[in-house]
């Protein structure tokens, strides 16, 4: 009895101690995406419906909202800077996103807004962004409710080369310099930061 009651103790010191280290790095990885969160600007556009022609439809405003946006954004050099032309061009950004939904033959309507939304993982060439709140643009077509489309357009690593999510030389100095080191190497790590046991793998369902 006594042998039982000194394994169940060393247990529970053993459950306790990795459960202490395991948060702490959860904590510590919540603290750094809210610090990288507080650098960048996401642009996030949301389908109609999951029907096939709202899907298509959805990447068709991205494209027109991105020639716009690639354009007035090409000398933006900071965040407040980049939310400035966003603001300011709300208006032309509905518009544009409008214009391709009127072609196409639908009258969805449009919104378009700064906001703070929920993001889940995401990778963009060799960075990965871990999931929680950023401040994006958010365009809304129709219910929005289908899936939707997203990327990062402050540092811009939107509108780059011939295509979406093509990560320039330009895009990585300028990701680099709005972020502290520590931060910019973690987006490279691509890590799951929930708490999980490698060895005590049967206690990780605790952690879900």
């Amino acid at each position: 009895m006594r042998r039982i009651k000194i394994t169940a103790g060393i247990f529970l010191l053993i459950f306790t101690a990795v459960a202490m280290v395991g948060t702490a790095d959860y904590i510590k990885a919540q603290e750094r995406q809210q610090e990288i969160a507080g650098k960048v600007l996401r642009f996030h556009v949301r389908a109609n419906s999951d029907a096939g022609e709202d899907q298509n439809l959805k990447l068709k405003v991205r494209d027109a909202v991105g020639v716009l946006l690639s354009e007035k954004l090409r000398d933006v050099t900071d965040l407040e800077a980049c939310k400035r032309v966003v603001n300011d061009n709300m208006r032309g950004i509905v518009c544009a996103a409008e214009r391709v939904i009127e072609q196409e033959g639908y009258d969805y309507p449009v919104e378009a807004y700064l906001a703070k939304v929920d993001f889940p993982d995401k990778t963009y060439g060799m960075y990965t962004f871990p999931a929680g709140r950023y401040e994006a643009l958010e365009l809304v077509i129709g219910s929005g409710t289908g899936h939707n489309w997203w990327c990062v357009m402050y540092p811009n690593m939107c509108f780059a080369g011939s295509g979406y999510e093509e990560i320039e030389d330009g895009a990585k100095e300028s990701l680099e310099r709005a972020l502290e080191p520590e931060e910019y190497r973690s987006l490279m790590e691509n890590k799951n930061y929930k708490i999980r046991f490698k060895f005590l793998t049967f206690l990780n369902k605790y952690f879900e």
